[in-house]
């Protein structure tokens, strides 16, 4: 008997992204740019945690862990003939439909529908999934539509119940009952490599007698979708025929013809260049030959969607502009905002326009970058947070989500040229809340002296804010709290939200802004992430090949380091410099080089996905001694090379500058 293709919740998230990619899914011949390991995002963000807590709140659940469809549907149809029951991962399905709902509790004639998301929610604020017009925010539309679908999915397939449909998020409005909660949900590996939670059973009834999570109904928002009020109306129909005919495209494998847009740009079943090698089939390419007409060479000319922060994509597109020699000056409509070097809109023709050149050279505005330069103080300090952040917290007073500062790197560069790794920090110590030790250490490794400070992009600072804060609501006494809160307000910026306003008078200089306003290389493809940045100037900069190319850094008289010996930061491939990140160690040796590659990817907000992921797995899976150690050695060398990177890109400056 032929296996029933169900469009399952999962597949309707997929088909709400885009229509074509349901024909795509779950093919070996497509390329897919997901993670291999799902369980690895779920570890990252806390969502396995999320949703083993949610069921502790519903005790006396029956889980139904069967995979198999047609078992797990007689496993809930059989649970549903009791009058009262709550079901864990219960197994629903309506003809073609079938969904797997996290949490079901059965009262007599009506359900209630629990979907677990590892999603914050402020549950003291009002409702923020509605704009003023009342449709609904983009930010919560896949999650709404996640919910609608199930909740449409029972009233079909048990239309003799009444049902309510219900989030359940993490309240950051909450508190933390008890210490080391979050410790007694540990990631676990069976004989056969399949990976699950097992929840400790040292839970006692103080651990869940605050509730951090928070239930909040939406029926009348999966109402709103159903009656197409919510602001979307995807292929021209309502929800309901949305549903069948993704269910029925889906179950004969047909492909839905789905329009070019700029979401485009974020689709996974895209192909690496060594995929193509290996023969695997690039979805999105395959949608655009059928609505574009291109052929492969068309594939090689940059777009639209390479311009860097460009918001009007979606018209360019519709006006048929898609390549970027098509791109007028009109398009861009560059302006300047009266502040030095090239606004944004400025810096996004400048990129178009050498583009449409062909034009490979470096751009930097040499006036405004040398007067930044000489209003530094030396010694020069760079530095590199890594973070995470915990949806059940470490310790009792926390709330979901606050912010764990676990790991800095610190390099110096002397008025000599000197440079040294000159400190570090990590804590790996599972459950241990690390953020006041960490700013204890910064500051002794930066008080020293008056010297500039550098970061790339506003995490730092937004994490140093933070960390300001949790000291200023601590109920626990600090008693140097005062001097580390001076210290973090002479280094930072206030953020807009806080109600005490500063300016330190050795706030930290942001590189990412200098690069954005004062520095374009092509090489970057309009990315400004330091991963881009580095070996793009890395390539343009002969000094810089020259120097790093010899076996310098942690040599007897070359660069002191703290985690390398002997290194030599640049080696070439057909004359190109390889990547100096893809040089370093493998953070695990159990995870595919693809996850590696995707978890290690980074963009501008600085998502540092390897490190929160490490740090992660050594919180919560059981690992022994020589793996813990790896992964720890691995964190170090990860991020001594972030900040040894912004040093590069100062040393690449000096040179083009010639003030070195």
């Amino acid at each position: 008997m032929a296996q029933v293709r169900y469009l399952t919740k999962s597949r309707f998230k997929l088909a709400t992204e885009c229509p074509a990619k349901l024909f795509y899914t779950k093919k070996k011949e497509y390329a897919d740019q997901n993670l291999d390991d799902s369980f690895l995002l779920a570890l990252a963000d806390g969502g396995f945690q999320v949703g083993e807590l949610a069921k502790l709140y519903f005790p006396g659940g029956h889980d139904i862990k069967s995979l198999d469809y047609a078992q797990s549907l007689e496993e809930t149809n059989t649970l549903l003939q009791l009058e009262k029951v709550v079901i864990y991962e219960a197994a629903i399905a309506s003809d073609t439909l079938f969904i797997r709902a996290d949490i079901l509790v059965k009262d007599g004639n009506h359900l209630s529908l629990f979907e677990v998301k590892s999603k914050s929610y402020d549950g003291k604020k009002r409702p923020p999934f509605t704009k003023k017009d009342g449709t609904i925010l983009q930010g919560w539309k896949s999650y709404l539509y996640d919910v609608a679908f199930q909740k449409y999915v029972i009233r079909q397939a048990l239309p003799q119940y009444t049902v309510s449909a219900h989030l359940m998020m993490a309240d950051t409005s909450s508190f933390c009952p008890t210490d080391g909660l979050n410790q007694k949900f540990r990631l676990v590996t069976d004989s056969s490599g399949r990976k699950s939670v097992r929840v400790a059973d040292t839970i006692q009834d103080e651990d869940l007698s605050s509730p951090i999570l928070c239930k909040v109904n939406v029926d009348d928002l999966c109402r709103q979708i159903y009656e197409g009020t919510d602001g979307e109306q995807d292929l021209g129909m309502p929800f309901t025929e949305r549903v069948t005919y993704y269910a029925k495209q889906y179950a004969s494998d047909t492909k839905i013809p789905s329009a070019v847009s700029s979401a485009c740009a974020t689709c996974e079943f895209t192909t690496t260049p060594e995929e193509e090698q290996m023969g695997l089939i690039s979805g999105k390419k395959e949608c655009w030959k059928e609505r574009l007409g291109w052929v492969e060479e068309d594939f090689l000319s940059p777009t639209v969607f390479d311009i860097w922060n460009f918001r009007k994509k979606d018209e360019l597109i519709e006006a048929g502009k898609i390549r970027l020699s098509k791109v007028s000056e009109r398009d861009i409509n560059p302006r300047p905002d009266g502040k030095p070097g090239v606004s944004s809109s400025e810096r996004q023709w400048l990129q178009v326009h050498k583009s449409q050149k062909g034009d490979t050279s470096v751009w930097v505005d040499k006036e405004n970058l040398a007067r930044e330069i000489g209003s530094w103080t030396f010694p020069l300090h760079f530095i590199d947070f890594e973070t995470s952040m915990a949806a059940i917290p470490f310790n009792k007073g926390r709330r979901p989500y606050e912010g764990i500062a676990f790991q800095f790197s610190h390099h110096t560069v002397q008025r000599d040229g000197t440079i040294t790794h000159v400190g570090e920090y990590l804590n790996t110590t599972p459950g241990f809340f690390p953020n006041y030790e960490f700013i204890r250490e910064l500051k002794r490794q930066l008080e020293g002296d008056k010297g500039s400070i550098f970061r790339y992009s506003n995490h730092e600072n937004t994490y140093l804010n933070m960390i300001y804060r949790q000291i200023q609501t601590d109920t626990e006494e600090i008693k140097d709290g005062g001097e580390l809160c001076a210290f973090i307000r002479s280094i930072t910026t206030s953020v807009k939200s806080s109600d005490e306003q500063w300016e330190g008078n050795r706030t930290m200089v942001d590189m990412w802004e200098l690069v954005k306003r004062y520095y374009y290389d092509p090489a970057t493809n309009g990315s400004n992430s330091i991963k881009q940045v580095l070996p793009a100037i890395l390539n343009s900069s002969p000094y810089l090949k020259e120097k790093y190319s010899k076996p310098i850094y942690g040599a007897e008289g070359g660069i002191q380091s703290l985690n390398f010996k002997d290194w030599r930061w640049l080696t070439f491939k057909d004359g190109v410099v390889v990547d100096p990140y893809k040089k370093l160690p493998k953070m695990f040796s159990d995870i595919s080089d693809k996850d590696m590659h995707l978890l290690s990817s980074d963009d501008e907000l600085r998502d540092g996905g390897a490190a929160l992921t490490a740090y992660a797995r050594m919180q919560f899976e059981k690992m022994g001694d020589y793996e813990r150690e790896e992964i720890r050695k691995a964190l170090l060398k990860y991020c001594e090379l972030d900040t040894m990177a912004m040093v590069m890109l100062y040393e690449g400056w000096i040179e083009l500058l010639g003030i070195g």
